[in-house]
Order: structure tokens, then C-alpha cells, then sequence
């Protein structure tokens, strides 16, 4: 009878930032002490930092963490997110909303969208967010957390947060550290291999070595362990995503924080206005084939509504993911192991899922390869389809001003996505593979937006009169702008919520 492999007795850590100690705070609460985590990073490198705005699955990784969410927004300054305001994309003048949560409530067979796109085709309702408590709520600057009710408008509430992406970092930091986490303040000079081809240590500058089982890099664009020293490789996806560049830059917030982001298209690539309680991040994703770096940061500086607070933020990047997440004893978490533009706020949920794989394979010394094969292969599938997602927002344009807009608008696109574009438009059917991160919701919402319109509806929706279908969906409209109405304001919820005691 063979011997069992050992367990992992030590982790380490590569870089810190949002990657680093979301990994670094997950892996110590989880395992409670049974493997010795580690990290290194150096003040000296800067860290990314500009993910700041999310989709609801944090939630859950802050719940598994059980951390309060009062106190999470004190510490991060925090404000809260109902979906994306997307302004330009389809056409310049032209805007749109994508919500988090679900339209409407069931009426029939069909979905509620097809119900809907019933009443539109017949001249009866042109406003589909306004069966979206999120979406009436973003409209009106409201805000509430979903009560225990199932009946109650809040109950739909589904959001998400903006936040500091460098206080959240050291929010975790504190945490992780307090859970037994031990970090190693230096640069990492070089990596050290083992006899077999799997990473054995790394040698900081100052001549201290720092061996472990298990590595995790969390090094950021550059991919220290996982590229530099495995060569595992880089599938490069710029020429459905040509953006390549980024430049933020954050100012002094002059109103009230919206209960959303925005993003709003322009001659090169797009901007986000992402609302703190503190300040606003600003930024603009562009293409360096379209526009000069002096050019786009003076289109930024010109855009923006209130005083710069800190010399802008340059970021280059390839859009793309590497060819294998986890390669031999190397997992790749956060930039490491892939990026896509944040038009969709997936950056941070990116890290979450890597690291959630992770605490459901987690490995022992043996690295089985079948795990880690299957690691792999659900990364592949989900950054795949995340990257449909995103390409969606520029195939599916009218605008045709500029160089960038003619280019996307007629680029092939993955199979995978013409398929979902010509199943809406024929009856507007959402077609998702099991596990898919954009609920139906965000499809429908997207492909509406950007003009993709059904030619026909499901013909089960006229089971129903008409006339019943347009009383029970207006009684319903009616309901949910009444129940929006009576929330507070965003920036009083969040008022409340900063002085309030732990939930």
C-alpha cells in the first residue's frame, strides 16, 4: 500500500493588494491554522488598485469571511451599487441601465421579459427597468437592504459595493494578520527552482529565502511565478478587446454618491465614474492605437467634476488570460492570471472565484493533476464567458464616428457569443451554460441596450388577454415605484449605516 502524500504545511503568497490579502484573509479564516500562510510584498511596488466597484457575489465572500457590513463600509468608505448606468454605447445622446437583480415577478409559462416585449410591440410600455427595484432606486438616488420579507419591494434589492480598493486591502490585511497570517515586507530578487520544475523559493533582495509547498501568485500583470519563472504562456484576446491602456485618477466628490456606475463611451474607449463616500474614481480605458497616453489623460482631466486628489495612474495591459491558471505548484490569482477591462466590475469577482476554487480543491502534496486540470478548465470556461459578455458591449454598437467604433462594430466575434446574439434577437430567448455569471437579467438588459431587438416574442405570453397582461404588469410597476419611493436617499442610508453599531 503506497504512503500518502503529505499534507501542505505552508503557503505563500506573492504580492499583496486587493489579490493578495482577499486570498491571504480567505485561506487563514477557512483553514483556522492547519497550513501557515504567508505573504510578501514590498511598499515600494505600487499595487493596481483601481477595481472599486463589484457585483453582488461579494457578498458572500464578506459573509464567509463574517464580516459586518457596517463596519465594512466605515472602513472602506463604501458606498453601495444597484448595476451600471451605460451612457454612448449604442449611440451617442443614447443611455441605458443594467441592474442587478431580476425584472418583474412570474405571470406565466414564459419568462417576464417575454411579457413584456408583448406590451412593448404592442404600444402599451416602453420601460423595462421600471419592473427593477434597482433600477427605479439608481433612478431616484434610494437606497435599502433587502428586509426578511419575501413580499416586500426590498426584498428584490439586490446590489453590491464600490469601495477603496487600497482600504479594502488593508481592511483584509488586518484581519488575515489577526487569523495568523505572516507578512514579509521586500522585493523578491529571484525564484528558485526545484529539482522536479516546481517552484521551491524565492529570494528576496535583502538575501532572505522564503520556501513553501504551495504558491500563489498575486504579482499582478507581470505574473512573477506563474509566467516568469513556469512559462506557462498567454492567450492574448486583443483583437475582440483592442483596449490597452488606462489611466486613473481620482477627485474630490462635489454631490451626493449615486447608488451606481457609469460608464460612458468615447472616441478611443470608455470612462467609468465610480462614486466613493470620500472622493470619486474617475478613469478612462482606451486603445493606444486610437489615442495618444498625453491625449486620453487630458480627455480624463477634462471630463471630470471636481479637484484632482492624486497624480494620475497609469496601467498598460493585454487583455487576455494566461493559458493555465494553476500550473504545477503555482496558482495564479487576480491580475496574474488573466485580465479583462472592468467595464462589467468583474475584477474583484475574478479573485473571488479563483480563490473559491481554490478552498474546493485545495491541494496536498501530490498536486493532483486531474484537480488541477479541472481547475483549469472551469477558469477557461468562466474568463470565456465573461469575455463575451464585455465583447458584446462593442459588437453590438450603431456608433461609427471614430476609428475604434468602426473597428469593433465589424470584428468577428467567438462563436459562443454570435450564438446568444441570434438567439435573443429571433425570440428573445437568454440561452446561459450552467455556472454562467450574468444572470438573464444582465443579458437581457445588455442586448436591449446595445439594440439587439427580438423580432418576435414567445408566442406562450398571449395564453394571456392583452389587456390582463398590461393591468397585472402596470399593478406591478405601480408597486414597485411606490415601495422605491419610501427608501431613503442613498446618502442617507449610508449616513446611517457608517454611525450604526455592528449588525
Amino acid at each position: 500500500m503506497s504512503t500518502p502524500p503529505e499534507p501542505i504545511r505552508k503557503v505563500l503568497i506573492v504580492g499583496g493588494g486587493t489579490a493578495g490579502w482577499m486570498t491571504a484573509a480567505a485561506l487563514s479564516h477557512v483553514l483556522r491554522g492547519a497550513v501557515q500562510v504567508e505573504l510578501v510584498e514590498s511598499e515600494a511596488i505600487g499595487t493596481v488598485g483601481v477595481g472599486e466597484a463589484t457585483i453582488p457575489p461579494i457578498l458572500l465572500f464578506n459573509a464567509l469571511l463574517g464580516i459586518d457590513e457596517n463596519e465594512f463600509l466605515r472602513e472602506t468608505q463604501a458606498t453601495y451599487k444597484l448595476g451600471i448606468q451605460f451612457q454612448d454605447w449604442f449611440r451617442k445622446g443614447h443611455a441605458y441601465f443594467h441592474p442587478f437583480g431580476q425584472y418583474g415577478s412570474r405571470v406565466g409559462a414564459a419568462s417576464f421579459h417575454q411579457y413584456w416585449l408583448r406590451l412593448q410591440a404592442a404600444g402599451l410600455d416602453d420601460d423595462l427597468d421600471a419592473y427593477s427595484a434597482p433600477a427605479m432606486a439608481a433612478r431616484l438616488g434610494r437606497f435599502a437592504r433587502p428586509q426578511g420579507d419575501p413580499r416586500s419591494i426590498n426584498a428584490a434589492m439586490a446590489y453590491a459595493f464600490h469601495f477603496d480598493a487600497s482600504l479594502y486591502a488593508r481592511f483584509l490585511r488586518g484581519r488575515a494578520e489577526r487569523a495568523g497570517v505572516v507578512r514579509h515586507e521586500g522585493r523578491i530578487a529571484d525564484v528558485r527552482m526545484a529539482p522536479n520544475g516546481d517552484i521551491g523559493a524565492v529570494a528576496l533582495e535583502d538575501g532572505r529565502v522564503l520556501d513553501a509547498d504551495f504558491f500563489i501568485d498575486c504579482s499582478g500583470f507581470r505574473g512573477l511565478l506563474i509566467e516568469g519563472a513556469l512559462k506557462t504562456g498567454y492567450e492574448d484576446w486583443t483583437h475582440w478587446l483592442p483596449c490597452d491602456r488606462a489611466v486613473a485618477l481620482p477627485c474630490a466628490r462635489v454631490e451626493p454618491p449615486t447608488p451606481y456606475t457609469r460608464s460612458t463611451a468615447l472616441e478611443a474607449g470608455w470612462r467609468w465614474r465610480i462614486p466613493l463616500q470620500h472622493r470619486t474614481g474617475n478613469g478612462y480605458v482606451y486603445c493606444s492605437e486610437h489615442i495618444s497616453d498625453d491625449e486620453a489623460l487630458a480627455r480624463l482631466r477634462g471630463s471630470i467634476d471636481g479637484e484632482c486628489l492624486a497624480d494620475p495612474n497609469l496601467l498598460r495591459f493585454h487583455t487576455g488570460r494566461r493559458k493555465k491558471a494553476w500550473n504545477r505548484n503555482c496558482l495564479a490569482i487576480g491580475l496574474s492570471s488573466g485580465f479583462l477591462e472592468p467595464l462589467e466590475s468583474t475584477s474583484i469577482h475574478l479573485i473571488q472565484t479563483g480563490i473559491t476554487r481554490l478552498l474546493l480543491s485545495f491541494p496536498d502534496t501530490a498536486f493532483s493533476q486531474p484537480d488541477i486540470d479541472n481547475y483549469n478548465h472551469l477558469s477557461q470556461l468562466e474568463y470565456e464567458r465573461v469575455r463575451d459578455f464585455v465583447v458584446l458591449h462593442y459588437k453590438a454598437t450603431e456608433r461609427t464616428d471614430t476609428p475604434l467604433w468602426r473597428q469593433v462594430g465589424a470584428m468577428e466575434i467567438p462563436d459562443s457569443l454570435r450564438r446568444k446574439m441570434e438567439l435573443f434577437r429571433s425570440r428573445g430567448r437568454v440561452f446561459r451554460f450552467e455556472d454562467e455569471l450574468f444572470q438573464d437579467t444582465s443579458w437581457i438588459a445588455v442586448l436591449l441596450g446595445q439594440g439587439v431587438r427580438p423580432e418576435r416574442h414567445d408566442p406562450i405570453t398571449e395564453v394571456m388577454p392583452l389587456e390582463a397582461t398590461r393591468d397585472h404588469l402596470h399593478r406591478m410597476r405601480a408597486l414597485i415605484r411606490d415601495g422605491v419611493e419610501r427608501m431613503p436617499t442613498h446618502d442617507d442610508f449610508i449616513r446611517g449605516a457608517v454611525q450604526a453599531a455592528p449588525r
